[in-house]
Parts: C-alpha cells; structure tokens; sequence
C-alpha cells in the first residue's frame, strides 16, 4: 500500500472534521459545480464520474441535486466513509475502488463529465505518473464531454514554499477543533502532516503523513491539450471553490 492509500485510510473517518460543517459543504460544493456544468452546457441528465470521491463531499451533493454520479477511489476506507453517508443521505451512487491512472480497468462506458476535485492530482509525483493518470481520465470522458478539476494554487505556493498552511478553527458544541497542515518542501516536492486537534471531551490529536508533486497550471493544461481537451482555468473569486479549478472539453 502506498503513502496517499495510507494516508486516505488512516484520515477516513475523521476526513470530516476538516470542515466546519461538512453537511453543508456537500451542498455548497454541488451547487458551484452544477454552476460550472451549465455553462458548459450539461444539465441534471448528465452523467457525472467522480474519480477521487474520498468521502463523497463532491459527489454525494450531486447525487442529491439529481444526478447520475458513479464514484470511484483508490482508498477503500474513504470508499466505505462514502458509502455510508451515501446512505446517510438517501442517494444513491455506485461505487467502484479505482485508481485513477487505469480507470479503464474499471469502467467500460464513458461519462459526460469527470471530477477530480481537492488538489486530487498533485498526488502524482512525477510528471510521467500525471502524463498517465490525465490520459486514463480523459479517456472515460465522452466527446464533447468535459473534465473538472481543482488543485492548489501551486503558481504562487511554489514562489514562497511556505512551511505550513494556515489553521482552521472550528468551533463545535463541545468546544473547538483546529486542522492545519506543515509542508517540507523538497524542490517542488513537499511531505505534509495532517493535524487534527479536537478538545471536546478529552483533547485528540491526530497526525496523518502524506506527500504531493507541486503542479503548475501550465504543466496540467498542456497535458490536457495533448489529450484533445480545450482547457479553462477558473478561480476562487469568480467560482466561490477555494480552489483555482480547470474546465476542460474534450473535442
């Protein structure tokens, strides 16, 4: 098992708890995307594969406003996290273990649209390895079909290599809860630990171990072109997503 398995397994039923309210984000998330797909010319009859569901925040709000969403991840505590709010949530969604590198291996159809969201792709750390995981993706989606992705703001973050990210601090009904993370960076590679502190009751505190490859939109957007996608880059003051994210048709 690999570093971003264990790391999606070991965080899976505390994932949550990097929201304030994840219930109400599930809703807010489907709206902008539902926002993003009519622009693009989709309505609710479209067919949504959600590629790196975690624990369904994108693909369980979709499924609420009345899509057809398959969804699909290589963790499978995060795939049984999901499955259960799934139901939680009266949806219905299929769910398949997938990785998103060989997606063919899985799905035979292809979809009208493709999510990746939550700086999913950067978990790639080599460009070889999202050389591969774009033409895996690409391939599920039908012409005329669109991919919808976001990473982190890697343009500016590469420029200041900042050692952590700033905290979120939750307040709950027994208390508080603080999330943060710490980057030691490594050229445009960085190993990041998760803490999640919550005092409710008795204080916990949560450590998970993780790394990404820093991905600039210009290395992404080519990858896509050389896919036969037509790439747009949206970000977080037009969208209301925190962040930039990458609409791109396939021709």
């Amino acid at each position: 098992m690999d570093i971003t398995q264990t790391f999606y397994d070991s965080m899976a039923s505390q994932y949550d708890k990097l929201f304030e309210d994840w219930q109400t984000t599930t809703q807010q998330q489907a709206d902008i995307l539902e926002q993003i797909f009519w622009e693009s010319g989709f309505d609710r009859s479209a067919k949504i594969l959600d590629c790196a569901c975690g624990i369904g925040t994108q693909s369980i709000g979709l499924a609420a406003l009345g899509y057809d969403v398959t969804a699909s991840d290589i963790s499978e505590g995060e795939l049984a996290e999901a499955q259960c709010r799934a139901a939680d949530n009266g949806v219905t969604i299929r769910f398949e273990r997938a990785d998103f590198t060989a997606l063919e291996r899985t799905f035979q159809e292809r979809f009208d649209i493709v999510i990746c969201m939550d700086n999913a792709l950067p978990h790639m750390l080599s460009h070889s390895a999202l050389e591969a995981a774009i033409k895996s993706i690409t391939n599920q989606i039908a012409p005329g079909g669109i991919f919808v992705a976001s990473i982190r703001d890697y343009d500016t973050l590469l420029a200041e290599k900042p050692p952590y990210s700033p905290p979120y601090i939750h307040k709950t009904d027994r208390g508080q809860r603080v999330s943060f993370q710490t980057w030691d960076w490594e050229g445009e590679h960085y190993k990041l630990k998760q803490y999640i502190i919550d005092d409710a009751e008795t204080l916990q505190v949560s450590k998970f171990d993780c790394e990404y490859r820093a991905t600039r939109r210009a290395e992404l957007t080519e990858l896509l072109q050389s896919c036969g996608c037509r790439a747009e880059w949206k970000f977080p003051a037009e969208t209301g997503f925190y962040q930039p994210i990458v609409v791109a048709k396939k021709q």
